[in-house]
C-alpha cells in the first residue's frame, strides 16, 4: 500500500543524495566522486557462437559495451555486465556517477561537473572504442549538479526541457565525433511525483534516437503495468523468468514481485540506499528487468 505522498517526498529527499532526481533538492551534499573506481572493464569470451534471435549457425560478434548514467545505472551496472557477458560474451565497461545528468558527461564542463575529465563520454569512447554506448539518465530535474546552471524542472519546466534537449544534441555529437559506437538510450520508468516530466524526457530520447539513428531500450515498459506505461507501481506480476528463478519473484503466494522498497519510489535496488554510491548488493527484480531489456536490444542489433 502506498504511503501518503508527503511522507514519500520527505523520504525521497533524504534517500536521493545518491540519486538522479528527487522532487526537491535534498539536504545532503553531492555524492562523493570516485574517479577511476567506477570505470570498470571486464572481458570474457563469448558463451556461444550464436545469440538468441539469430539463425542457427550464424556467428555473432561479441560486442563491446560502455554503460554511463546516474544512480539508476550505478545500482544496475553489475547486473547489466553479468547479463551482457552471459548472453553475448561482451566486453563491458561501466562508469556511472550518481546524481549526474547529461551535461556531466559533456567534455568542456570541467569543475562544474560531477564526472572527472577521464570519464567523460567522448573520452571513454576514444579510449575504449565500444560498439555500443548505453546511456541511462532519469533526468536530473532539480539542479543538483553544477553543470545544470541552476535550471530546475519545478522552477521552469520549459527552460529545463530546452536545456535537456540541447544537452542531448551536444552529447550525441561528441560521442559521434569520438568513434563509431551506436548509442542506446534507456527509456525511464514512471515517476509518481511528476509523471509528465518522465513522459517528456522519454520523448526527447525518442526524437534524438530518430534523428541520429540511435537505439532505444524501453526499460520503463518492463517496469510498468500492462496498458499503464506512465502509472507508477511498486509491484508487478511475476514474469515467466521470475517464476522460473524463484529468488526474483518476491511474493509468489500473491504472484507478484517488488520493484521498489517501501521507502524509495525511485530506485530498484531492494537494499537500503547508502551514502556511498555502489552497485546493488542484493537480487532485485526491477534491476534485472532493465538489464535484460538492454541486453535484448543490443543482441537484436548485432551484425551477423
Amino acid at each position: 500500500m502506498r504511503k501518503p505522498w508527503i511522507v514519500g517526498v520527505l523520504l525521497a529527499a533524504v534517500l536521493l543524495g545518491a540519486c538522479g532526481d528527487p522532487a526537491s533538492e535534498p539536504e545532503t551534499g553531492p555524492p562523493p566522486r570516485m574517479p577511476g573506481a567506477s570505470a570498470t572493464t571486464q572481458r570474457h569470451a563469448p558463451a556461444s557462437p550464436s545469440a538468441e534471435g539469430k539463425s542457427p549457425g550464424v556467428a555473432v560478434k561479441a560486442p563491446s559495451v560502455l554503460y554511463l548514467g546516474d544512480s539508476l545505472a550505478m545500482e544496475a551496472q553489475k547486473v547489466l555486465g553479468q547479463e551482457l557477458r552471459r548472453e553475448l560474451g561482451a566486453t563491458y565497461t561501466s562508469a556511472p556517477y550518481s546524481g549526474t545528468t547529461l551535461c556531466d558527461y559533456l567534455e568542456g564542463t570541467g569543475k562544474r561537473s560531477l564526472v572527472p575529465v577521464a570519464d567523460k563520454a567522448a573520452a571513454l569512447v576514444r579510449r575504449l572504442r565500444p560498439d555500443f554506448v548505453v546511456l541511462q539518465f532519469w533526468g536530473n530535474a532539480w539542479g543538483y549538479t553544477p553543470c545544470m546552471d541552476g535550471i530546475t524542472h519545478d522552477a521552469s519546466p520549459d527552460k529545463y526541457f530546452r536545456r535537456y534537449q540541447a544537452d542531448l544534441q551536444r552529447l550525441t555529437d561528441q560521442i559521434a565525433a569520438a568513434g563509431d559506437a551506436r548509442i542506446v538510450w534507456v527509456l525511464q520508468g514512471p515517476d509518481p511525483i511528476t509523471p509528465d516530466r518522465i513522459r517528456r524526457v522519454n520523448s526527447l530520447y525518442e526524437r534524438r534516437a530518430g534523428a541520429s539513428g540511435d537505439l532505444l531500450a524501453d526499460a520503463g515498459k518492463v517496469l510498468s503495468a500492462a496498458g499503464a506505461r506512465y502509472s507508477w507501481v511498486q509491484y508487478l506480476p511475476c514474469t515467466a523468468y521470475e517464476h522460473a528463478h524463484a529468488e526474483y519473484c518476491t511474493q509468489p503466494d500473491r504472484d507478484r514481485t517488488a520493484l521498489h522498497r517501501d521507502d524509495d519510489y525511485l530506485h530498484f535496488c531492494l537494499a537500503p540506499t547508502t551514502s556511498t554510491p555502489k552497485p546493488c548488493p542484493v537480487r532485485s527484480p526491477g534491476i534485472l528487468r532493465v538489464a535484460r531489456e538492454i541486453t535484448r536490444v543490443i543482441r537484436q542489433n548485432l551484425e551477423g
